[in-house]
């Protein structure tokens, strides 16, 4: 029995257009960026006339939809294109990039069109900050969003029972290259104390894996005359929003509080594990995660990784992390602290060749392999019907909908 490859399909509510996709992730590797493909299907009586355009999106949303402060509007759009694809500008055969649109073209048939876009280099990843648990409305994320829909013209008013959206989501790997495993150390001298106290942390990796035991070792050399109370540990995250206010949150993910101490002329060596996980943050506002479809699970937000050159302020929201090293140091007079603060990474690995690329099946060319259609539900198949002007469920990004196999 030869594999079946899944193929996201999505139609509108008045039948005039339908969307179909081999996948919904694409791999950003820092100099190139996969293609956006996939093939528009047409309902050309239900067209009545009406041409067919398709747009690839990139959004940015700092807060709800209905937030406006002072006349800034808290959504921007980072990219769209816009192609029209019926009538085709082009034969057919001309439109046809890869080999699943030829696939998909033979499977639907005469009404069916390919579209092609290409990824700018300058577009940050799909990232969203957590919301609370009491929190409504879209959450800050930036998105990314396939959208057809047929109008008399490209800058005519759209109808939403004409229009069909898909969100894409577009993630980095790990690089292939692994750096130098990070280590800082420093000295503090004290007052009324002749010898200092020296510490060293270090890594034993630049690059983790989501899920990876972080291993941390600290060598503390105390040559003074306090004595260290206790040492926490913590992996803090820095998410950085670069557009409009430069926002900074950084959220600890992952905490030890040793209650180890050090007293005057002693040393210690230990090497401490972390793990950060999302598992243990799930009810915290504002942690950055990686982008998701649908109700997935998704993970914290992966590193950014930029390209030489691109200015910060059009990335969205950028992540970082961070080891943070803390000794309570005192005596009897009072007490200090002593910190120090190791950058790491925290990534995906890069799928083995021949392998999905995330969890969403990736159509694969041979032409002997079976195609299973995923259709997603919409709401007013299940009772609930607006006018056009509010049938919001029919426009979604496939949030609301139940996916079934055809």
């Amino acid at each position: 029995m030869s594999p079946k490859n899944v193929i996201f399909k999505k139609i509108c509510k008045d039948k005039s257009v339908g969307v179909y996709m081999g996948r919904r992730d694409f791999v950003d590797r820092v100099d190139s960026v996969d293609p956006v493909d996939g093939v528009i299907v047409i309902d050309p009586e239900a067209l009545e006339g009406r041409k067919v355009f398709v747009t690839l999106s990139c959004t940015f949303r700092y807060g709800r939809d209905d937030m406006d402060v002072l006349g800034i509007a808290f959504r921007r759009e980072l990219y769209l294109s816009t192609r029209q694809v019926y009538p085709p500008l082009q034969d057919r055969e001309k439109g046809v990039h890869t080999k699943i649109q030829a696939k998909l073209l033979r499977k639907l048939g005469n009404n069916a069109y390919p579209f092609f876009f290409e990824f700018p280099d300058n577009l940050p990843c799909s990232v969203a900050l957590q919301p609370g648990p009491h929190d409504v409305g879209k959450q800050c994320a930036v998105e990314f969003e396939i959208k057809a829909f047929s109008a008399e013209s490209q800058d005519a008013k759209v109808r939403k029972r004409s229009t069909v959206k898909l969100m894409l989501r577009k993630v980095q790997y790990a690089p292939e290259g692994l750096g130098e495993p990070p280590s800082v150390e420093t000295t503090k001298d004290f007052i009324m104390s002749d010898k200092p106290l020296h510490v060293k942390a270090s890594l034993d990796k630049e690059l983790y894996y989501h899920g990876e035991t972080i291993k941390v070792t600290l060598n503390i050399t105390n040559e003074s005359n306090k004595n260290v109370k206790n040492i926490i540990i913590s992996v803090d995250q820095v998410a950085t929003v670069v557009l409009y206010s430069n926002d900074t949150y950084i959220k600890c993910v992952d905490l030890e509080e040793s209650g180890d101490s050090v007293s005057a002329g002693a040393t210690l060596q230990k090497v401490y594990k972390m793990l950060p996980l999302l598992a243990n943050n799930r009810e915290r506002r504002g942690i950055a995660l990686d982008g998701k479809l649908k109700h997935e699970d998704t993970n914290l937000a992966s590193s950014s990784i930029i390209k030489e050159g691109v200015l910060k302020e059009v990335l969205g929201i950028m992540v970082s992390y961070r080891v943070m090293v803390k000794l309570i140091v005192g005596n009897m007079m009072g007490s200090s602290e002593v910190g120090l603060e190791i950058p790491f990474r925290l990534m995906h690995p890069k799928p083995e060749a021949g392998k999905p690329l995330s969890s969403f099946p990736v159509f694969k060319t041979e032409l002997e392999e079976e195609m299973v259609f995923q259709e997603f539900k919409r709401s007013y198949l299940k009772g609930i019907i607006g006018d056009d002007e509010d049938e919001e469920g029919n426009v979604s990004g496939g949030d609301d909908m139940a996916p079934k196999e055809k």
